[in-house]
């Protein structure tokens, strides 16, 4: 197994044919066998796999270089999740375009290096995979919604999280509703991840404007929420289910995947068991 293998055996979970913006290869390694995965793992994690002796170590969030860098253009993602939930297209490029615009500005202000030059010193094969486990995740959270009958309310789509995945059950965190109410019909939903990062306000009120009843984000700032419940008509409800929980979704599969292909994988840093 090498870095290589571990980035296409996520790519082919998703149905991806290139590594998105917000994924890369950091440290190449070859030769491994036991891994250490989490959906954070930076200089802290790279020096305990070092001395536990891992071959590689995996992160699920960014942790710098082109993945920093070039995380603005994986937003693009809301674009297509968007015009299939009804939004015209032309109108959710003009919105992902600004939100994307501005989170490259404060990207380019990170030290994109950091982690990144830990690995090498250390000579620890790293990488992290972003988008194509979210890409997982979202589907099976789609999956569990498509099936809401058209007289199922907000509660009953929750419920049905719960039901369907342990991560949801074993989270220190609570699926909210940040705007509406778990006994409001839940209509029509759609599922807003895998993009990068929610789309706060703006993609979420198109949303909301062009037919959307329920909208599921994974994690979504107070102001956002506060300022949809001020301003979109009645009957509509904004479901936060989780950041932690949520991505242990989407990463569960995969580390499921590397076991079958006879690797060591130590789940940490917040994957919840599926």
């Amino acid at each position: 197994m090498n870095t290589e293998r571990l980035m296409q055996i996520a790519l082919d979970l998703a149905g991806l044919r290139e590594v998105p913006g917000d994924s890369a290869i950091y440290q190449e390694g070859s030769e491994i066998r036991r891994v250490l995965i989490g959906i954070d793992a930076r200089s802290a994690e790279l020096s305990l796999a070092k001395s536990l002796g891992y071959d590689a170590v995996i992160a699920h969030h960014p942790m710098g270089g082109s993945a920093i860098l070039n995380f603005h253009t994986v937003l693009g993602r809301h674009v297509a999740q968007m015009a299939a939930a009804g939004v015209p297209e032309e109108l959710a490029r003009s919105i992902v375009a600004e939100v994307a615009e501005s989170r490259r500005v404060l990207n380019s202000m990170t030290n994109y290096d950091h982690d990144p030059s830990i690995a090498r010193l250390v000579r620890m094969p790293y990488l992290n995979i972003h988008t194509p486990l979210d890409e997982v995740g979202r589907r099976r959270m789609a999956a569990v919604a498509e099936e809401a009958n058209a007289e199922a309310t907000v509660g009953d789509l929750i419920a049905a999280f719960y039901d369907t995945f342990a991560e949801f059950r074993h989270a220190a965190t609570r699926i909210e509703t940040l705007v509406g109410s778990a006994d409001r019909r839940a209509g029509r939903i759609a599922v807003s991840h895998g993009a990068g990062t929610n789309g706060g306000y703006p993609v979420a009120r198109a949303y909301f404007d062009h037919g959307v009843d329920t909208l599921v984000y994974i994690h979504c700032r107070p102001d956002d929420a506060r300022r949809l419940e001020r301003e979109v008509g009645p009957g509509k409800n904004l479901v936060v289910t989780g950041h932690i929980a949520s991505d242990s979704i989407g990463i569960n599969p995969y580390i499921a995947r590397l076991r079958a292909e006879g690797l060591d994988v130590t789940p940490l840093s917040g994957i919840l068991a599926p």
